[in-house]
C-alpha cells in the first residue's frame, strides 16, 4: 500500500479515535472535574488549600453539563432548589469517606426535588469557584434534573 495512503488512514484513525474520546468525556463530567490540583494559600483564619484548575475543566466553565450521582443530606440545611451532588454514593463520598472536593458540586436548581437515595442526574452551567471558601469549588447553575 502507498505511503500517503497508510498515513491517511492512520490520520483519519486518530481522528476517529481523539473524536470518540472526547465524547465520553462529555458523557462523563466528573472524569473532566477530577483533572484539578491544589496549592496552598493563606487568608485571615490561616491555612487553605485553593484549586488549580485545568485547561480542560477551565474549558468547561460557563458551558452546559449533565452530571449524575447522590444527593448528600447536609443537616438541617436541606433545600429542594440548592443541593449537593456527589459523585459517590453516600458512604464514600468527600464528607464521609474516600472521595476529594473534586467528587462533589453544588446544584442550583431551578425547580425544587424530593430527596432521594437514588442516583440523579442534572444538568446546568458549570461555574468555577476558587476564591470563596464558603462555597465548593464546583457550581452548577440555573439546573435542572434529567429524567
Amino acid at each position: 500500500m502507498n505511503r500517503k495512503y497508510v498515513f491517511l488512514l492512520a490520520s483519519l484513525g486518530l481522528m476517529i479515535l481523539s473524536l470518540g474520546s472526547a465524547k465520553a468525556q462529555d458523557t462523563n463530567v466528573w472524569r473532566s472535574l477530577a483533572e484539578v490540583s491544589y496549592k496552598i494559600s493563606e487568608d485571615e483564619f490561616g491555612e487553605l488549600y485553593v484549586p488549580v484548575f485545568s485547561e480542560n475543566i477551565k474549558k468547561l466553565e460557563g458551558k452546559t453539563v449533565e452530571a449524575d450521582g447522590y444527593i448528600i443530606p447536609f443537616e438541617g440545611m436541606f433545600k429542594p432548589e440548592h443541593i449537593i451532588l456527589s459523585s459517590l454514593p453516600l458512604a464514600e463520598c468527600f464528607f464521609c469517606g474516600s472521595g476529594g472536593p473534586e467528587t462533589v458540586m453544588e446544584v442550583m436548581l431551578r425547580d425544587p426535588i424530593k430527596y432521594t437515595s437514588k442516583r440523579v442526574k442534572v444538568r446546568g452551567k458549570l461555574t468555577l469557584n476558587a476564591k470563596d471558601p464558603e462555597k465548593l469549588m464546583y457550581i452548577l447553575q440555573d439546573a435542572e434534573l434529567v429524567q
